[in-house]
């Protein structure tokens, strides 16, 4: 392990130096890029500094207790060395994980989009419901949520909604968000008391910046319209809201949140511009989902991830088995603890690819 502490330790002290340059400085891309891989392996560094500390601590300890001619310095030496070997595993296990390679997506602000499913009315309830939860979520880890675009449910909810999420590490976190969430409870719109079976799907892409998508303005179909509001009433009469179709892929991007016609062409580039990214990046996933067991759903975002059963009070995930029966506190934003679970899951697998390499 120390080999390889090592090693990040050279290359810290590289891009501590590359960052500082002014040919790096002029490139923005490459300086956004270094200066959060030294940002990154600062954190491995120190973690490294600790390691190597304790390892001090053992052999001093050990000498003192082997020379034996101090009796008071050896008892001090012996619970020195007893605390030290009992926070090496535990440290050694941090580091592991700090080794593994780094998404360079999870840095990321998000873009994410609410779909109601099979299941009508309650469908559209039901993602208005993941909605609250996710911005509670968001609000909890002090992430600005913006809305993008949505169109309304007949009974409350949304048919659809996008919103972006932007912050620290926003797209590692909510990427595992990814997939088909299915709610069984005895929808509003139900008179016999039956519980019913709705779904609602989530798409999360990374948000992606000007210099990782270059979208040639001759590809997109600029329209402009109002803003409409429940029931497909205008809202405004100025033609403030701006919908791009991307030609060459049909993919289309859309944005009446603004009341600025500039604002929200603005916005409906950035959705656009993620939405292409997430098209590359959906391959990759699909590999690596083939590769190995990944907590994170592939490009087609078809998969049943998690079940919210409101009569047992019960929320399970899918892909590791998880039930927990505390779903008040889940969908009023408490999804933390699932999150983590994921996290470690994704985390153990990549560990397994890594082999006995660290």
């Amino acid at each position: 392990m120390l080999d390889k502490l090592q090693i990040v330790k050279q290359r810290y002290d590289e891009v501590s130096d590359l960052i500082i340059q002014p040919d790096v400085i002029s490139d923005q891309k490459r300086y956004i890029e270094l200066n959060k891989e030294y940002k990154d392996l600062g954190v491995v560094v120190k973690k490294a500094q600790e390691y190597e500390t304790l390892l001090n601590n053992i052999e001093e300890a050990k000498e003192i207790i082997a020379d034996g001619s101090d009796a008071e310095m050896v008892e001090m030496a012996k619970v020195e060395l007893d605390e030290a070997n009992e926070q090496i595993p535990k440290l050694e296990e941090e580091i592991k994980f700090l080794l593994i390679p780094k998404d360079p997506e999870d840095s990321k602000n998000a873009v994410v989009e609410l779909r109601a499913g099979t299941g009508g009315d309650e469908a559209s309830i039901f993602a208005g419901d993941l909605f609250r939860m996710y911005t509670k979520y968001c609000e909890s880890k002090g992430w600005k949520v913006s809305t993008v675009d949505f169109s309304e449910g007949t009974s409350g909810g949304f048919k659809e909604i996008q919103f972006e999420v932007s912050g620290e590490d926003v797209y590692g976190t909510l990427k595992f968000e990814a997939g088909v969430h299915r709610v069984q409870r005895v929808p509003q719109t139900e008179t016999q008391g039956r519980v019913h079976t709705s779904a609602a799907t989530c798409m999360v892409f990374p948000e992606a910046e000007e210099f990782d998508v270059e979208i040639n303005p001759k590809d997109v179909r600029i329209d402009y319209f109002c803003s409409s509001g429940p029931g497909g009433q205008s809202v405004n009469t100025t033609y403030s809201a701006v919908r791009l179709t991307h030609i060459p892929t049909g993919l289309v991007a859309q944005c009446q949140d603004q009341k600025s016609q500039h604002k929200n062409k603005e916005k409906a580039f950035k959705v656009l511009r993620s939405r292409l990214y997430d098209l590359e990046l959906a391959k990759k996933q699909e590999e690596d989902a083939a590769k190995r067991g990944s907590m994170v759903t592939s490009g087609d975002r078809s998969a049943k991830i998690r079940t919210y059963n409101y009569p047992q009070g019960r929320v399970t995930d899918h892909r590791i088995g998880l039930t927990l029966y505390d779903l008040s506190n889940i969908v009023n934003g408490d999804i933390q603890k699932i999150i983590d679970e994921l996290m470690l899951a994704e985390n153990m697998n990549k560990l397994k690819d890594l082999g006995e390499t660290i």
